[in-house]
């Protein structure tokens, strides 16, 4: 019987690993309980009732789809992510019914009309919430519930004012539903990381490259208070753990992980600073989702006694440069020749 199993013959890949979709998937709704919690804790029940809208919409409308192309896939709870991070990106105030069009919108013609989970070029939360800020600027960006009326830390920095560092490590501030405690979103951050469905790559690589370039152009110098609010503030933790590390959207190669954190880290820079909003990190994550083909391309390793394209090119034109040099010393010798 061992013999038997030794000399069983099978299609590649012969090694498998025992991680499954559901199972990351899983994992990641775990990890963003510590900021849903928290969101639900600190602005009540109607980010409770934002979160189910949201995430129901999204598991519906997979399902009806699955159901018209006699495929489902919701059991592999990607739909569940997508609803719980769109809802973390929302303001508590928004209506319920623009909650759901989000997540009809991000599962239907993000995700499912490009093929469903792995087919998507971008991230589906964010690209289902930069639509409802296309389509309604003004709800999208009211941020006043009960005792917050106030503007966001990033609009009160983008005025010159002052923001008290401490209310947003902990979350006592206005915002969306789950990116206003950093303690939250690094608890859960934590949860990803040693569970090996994250590394760091990518959210060091944003964040430190943000932090350069506020440093370089902010206005502000190596301002500790300044640096660290810009990096607390809005969405940029929440973003660097868990959209920007989408399995999908990022690049493949370990290379490319770091370019394209430093891109998201830059772009970030730009639509804060000098862009007339006070955040960026949706659009700089889209943008940058558009971006990884290229960053791809440019990182990919090359296989053991071959040569990478661009190297090739390089010769071949260094080639071609030697050969005009050979060219014009011997048609310069030859006109010696004729002249003596």
């Amino acid at each position: 019987m061992a013999e038997d199993k030794l000399l069983k013959v099978s299609s590649n890949p012969h090694i498998r690993s025992k991680v499954t979709t559901n199972g990351i998937m899983l994992a990641v709704v775990a990890a963003l309980m510590p900021a849903a919690g928290f969101g639900i804790y600190h602005f009540g029940f109607r980010a409770l009732a934002v979160i189910l809208v949201t995430v129901a919409s999204t598991v519906i409308t997979e399902f009806l789809f699955g159901i018209y192309k006699k495929k489902q896939t919701i059991g592999d709870l990607s739909a569940v992510v997508t609803g719980l991070l769109l809802a973390l990106n929302l303001p508590v105030s928004i209506p319920l019914w623009i909650a759901a069009l989000g997540g009809v919108f991000a599962i239907l013609v993000v995700k499912m009309l490009f093929g469903g989970l792995g087919q998507n070029f971008m991230n589906p939360a964010l690209a289902a919430r930069c639509f409802l800020l296309i389509s309604f600027p003004a709800l999208m960006t009211d941020f006043s519930y009960d005792a917050f009326t106030g503007a966001t830390p990033l609009a009160v920095l983008k005025n010159g004012g002052n923001v008290e560092l401490w209310d947003m490590i902990v979350g006592k501030t206005a915002g969306t539903i789950g990116e206003t405690s950093v303690i939250a979103i690094l608890a859960g951050a934590c949860i990803l990381l040693l569970m090996g469905i994250i590394d760091l790559r990518i959210p060091a690589s944003y964040i430190i490259s943000f932090a350069v370039f506020v440093i370089l152009f902010g206005g502000h110098g190596l301002n500790p208070a300044y640096l660290c609010a810009q990096i607390c503030g809005g969405g940029l933790m929440l973003g660097a753990f868990f959209m920007a590390t989408d399995y999908v959207t990022r690049p493949i190669t370990a290379k490319g992980q770091y370019v394209y954190g430093i891109v998201l880290g830059v772009l970030t820079g730009i639509f804060r600073i000098f862009g007339p909003a006070a955040e960026g990190v949706s659009y700089a994550i889209i943008l940058g989702n558009l971006l990884v083909p290229l960053i791809e391309k440019a990182t990919m390793p090359v296989a053991f006694g071959k040569i990478s394209p661009l190297k090739q090119k390089a010769m071949d034109a260094k080639e071609k440069r030697r050969v005009k040099r050979i060219e014009k010393l011997a048609s310069a010798e030859g006109g010696q020749d004729d002249e003596e």
